[in-house]
């Protein structure tokens, strides 16, 4: 068994020879694992039967075991976002810029992998495939550490993903399970080996993980949505919305955590008694409790509360720049919504919230990497270094710089020498 030295190591050595190795061969993993998901299906559904049948999973919250279960449905939503990726042109290498320097000296940008990535999670086993599938993508290897009540499966795809590189004929070590807090202890002082650590998971995770590492961390520690409805909102979308974003999947991050509703809006009561009707708590402020019998008190705590489940904060607020002081004052800069018939409060929405998404008349559940065409997503960053937003392949990615010239020395220009030309030249 390896060191996690010996790991980060093998992970080095496998992601070069992954980047080096070509798109087709990227590609072609990506087809082989397409092809596994589907044939291996009941393979993987019988892996995943024995952690939600395992001592203490029945202890485990709704929430967690909606997000550990895999399905038919959820198996084949990762195809898809397979597909999609095996659709994308391949970008490693690919020119963002080209310039001649003078006469005979090229120099070019390309897009480069990051390297070693280490990805830690929680009850969600199909991030296995989501997280994989971007880094086999875009020449990046991975080492995953999924939570331990998610074991069997966790090692079960992860053995799906590998199988598939080595049928293309690269070298697996560019896909690793890792098991144990230590292990991952260990791993997060390999900054000579391992380039960015992105978790996935609670605050407290994003936390530690800061804490414990020099290895620069990518991700967000909360998913508290908002949804606000203007003055100016139809009360049918105003309801289709709201009940949308927080019941759809509420056990997710971009699932909506507070609602606020504009004092002139006259369907507010609509909205919330829709809410109590799809099986939500609502906990309101005294503006809100007396729009529907069944709400429940607010505490301050409430807002800014990532509930998790079928539970939203809700408070009636004077007009747009409450709202948006609201979500400044309590969101997690992750994804925020309005929804109304006046474009220009509209716009004003879009362009003052300071979040990584933000949505006119949709509902937050659409802040996903698979949703926005990426494929899928490795995370979503609410930070403003790198990536922000849901990650797909293109926050994989970072540059480097190629020059090819014919002898050409440094020493040649200056004062009283020869000049740069400095003239961009077309992207091939």
């Amino acid at each position: 068994m390896l060191t996690p030295s010996g790991r980060g190591r093998a992970a080095r050595r496998a992601q070069r020879g992954l980047a080096a190795a070509g798109g087709e061969i990227r590609t072609e993993v990506l087809r082989h694992l397409e092809r596994l998901l589907r044939e291996r299906e009941a393979g993987l559904i019988a892996a995943n039967r024995l952690d939600l049948e395992a001592p203490g999973a029945g202890e485990l919250p709704g929430s967690i075991i909606e997000r550990l279960a895999l399905s038919p449905a959820k198996l084949e939503t990762l195809r898809e976002g397979v597909r999609v990726l095996i659709g994308h042109s391949d970008q490693v290498g690919r020119p963002l810029l080209r310039r001649e320097l003078d006469e005979g000296l090229v120099l070019e940008q390309v897009r480069a992998p990051i390297g070693v990535l280490l990805i830690v999670f929680e009850s969600r086993p199909d991030a296995v495939v989501q997280i994989g599938s971007l880094a086999l993508r875009t020449g990046n290897a991975v080492l995953m550490k999924g939570g331990s009540e998610a074991r069997h499966s966790n090692r079960a795809l992860t053995d799906l993903l590998r199988e598939a590189v080595v049928e293309a004929g690269a070298d697996p070590d560019a896909v690793q399970n890792i098991e144990g807090r230590e292990a991952v202890a260990d791993l997060l002082e390999l900054d000579e080996y391992i380039d960015l650590v992105i978790p996935r998971g609670s605050n407290e995770l994003v936390r530690s993980i800061k804490s414990a590492s020099r290895i620069p961390v990518l991700g967000h520690a909360d998913g508290v949505c908002h949804v606000f409805i203007d003055a100016a909102a139809d009360a049918g979308m105003a309801v289709r919305v709201a009940v949308d974003a927080k019941t759809d999947y509420a056990a997710v991050c971009n699932a909506a955590e507070t609602l606020l509703i504009h004092r002139a809006f006259p369907g507010g009561a609509a909205v919330v008694q829709a809410l109590l009707d799809a099986g939500v708590e609502v906990r309101g402020d005294e503006a809100v409790q007396a729009m529907a019998p069944g709400v429940s008190a607010a505490r301050e705590s409430d807002f800014g509360q990532e509930f998790g489940d079928l539970t939203i904060a809700a408070r009636e607020v004077d007009g747009l720049e409450e709202a948006i002081e609201h979500i400044h004052a309590y969101g997690s800069a992750h994804t925020d919504t309005i929804v109304t018939e006046d474009a220009e409060a509209a716009r004003r929405f879009l362009d003052t919230v300071d979040a990584s998404s933000v949505f006119w008349n949709a509902s937050t559940r659409f802040a996903d990497g698979y949703r926005y065409g990426l494929g899928a997503e490795v995370g979503i960053a609410t930070g403003r270094v790198h990536a922000r937003g849901p990650m797909g392949a293109d926050g994989l990615f970072t540059t480097k710089w190629l020059l090819s010239g014919k002898g050409h020395a440094a020493g040649d220009y200056g004062p009283g020498k020869r000049s740069y030309t400095h003239r961009d030249l077309p992207i091939a």
